[in-house]
């Protein structure tokens, strides 16, 4: 199967958030991508390339002609604390990732870029193994081009309230030059470079793109 060349039709879910909002910003901008459909619960600002569902995400409606895009790029992410409970974390970080990529592949999508994290294992602790599983499930549904970027901790100023991870910020921009690169804390504009350069590839196949590979 060819994959389409840009300019793309870009579906970007995860738009309000740290990397997403540096997502829309770059794509926007970008002539390569022709629209963006950013679904979201809350309307963006309007943009002559933007299409901007209002929905609620608990309910994907699977017959609207929006799914009908060249590439996915999901940035979607919380914490369990922000959820309430592993189950509704598993559904944001594993299930709705998923839910979006059958979508968009029955729309015709060919291009899929995860946001996923650092030590993503199925050996590993429950938010990690979720991450895994996420990568996991969109893997099967048989994308093309599929890229997933595992940073580790996000640098960026957030709406939603997270003082944890204000705090590893605070620490590990003070100690950067002496935390391993693998460990340092990425600028959101990187990962979404990343992210971009995935769907943009012309190679076909997976990449999985590294923290220290997202460090300057």
């Amino acid at each position: 199967m060819t994959t389409p060349t840009p300019p793309l039709r870009l579906l970007l879910v995860g738009a309000t958030g740290a990397v997403g909002r540096e997502v829309l910003t770059a794509a926007l901008a970008d002539p390569r991508f022709h629209q963006v459909v950013a679904p979201t619960r809350r309307p963006l600002p309007a943009h002559p390339k933007l299409l901007n569902p209002v929905l609620d995400f608990a309910t994907l409606p699977a017959d609207a002609p929006w799914w009908q895009v060249d590439a996915v790029i999901c940035t979607l992410g919380t914490t369990i604390k922000t959820a309430g409970s592993q189950a509704a974390f598993a559904a944001i970080d594993r299930d709705l990732p998923i839910a979006v990529g059958r979508l968009a592949r029955a729309g015709g999508a060919s291009r899929y870029a995860l946001n996923s994290s650092l030590g993503a294992s199925l050996r590993g602790n429950f938010y990690l193994r979720t991450k895994a599983q996420a990568e996991d499930g969109i893997r099967a549904l048989g994308y093309p081009v599929y890229t997933v970027v595992r940073p580790s901790l996000i640098d960026a100023e957030r709406e939603a309230s997270r003082p944890g991870e204000r705090i590893g910020l605070a620490v590990a921009r003070a100690l950067h030059p002496l935390i391993p690169r693998r460990y340092r804390a990425v600028p959101a504009t990187r990962i979404a470079q990343a992210l971009l350069a995935g769907v943009l590839r012309g190679q076909p196949g997976e990449d999985i793109v590294e923290s220290e590979q997202l460090q300057a």
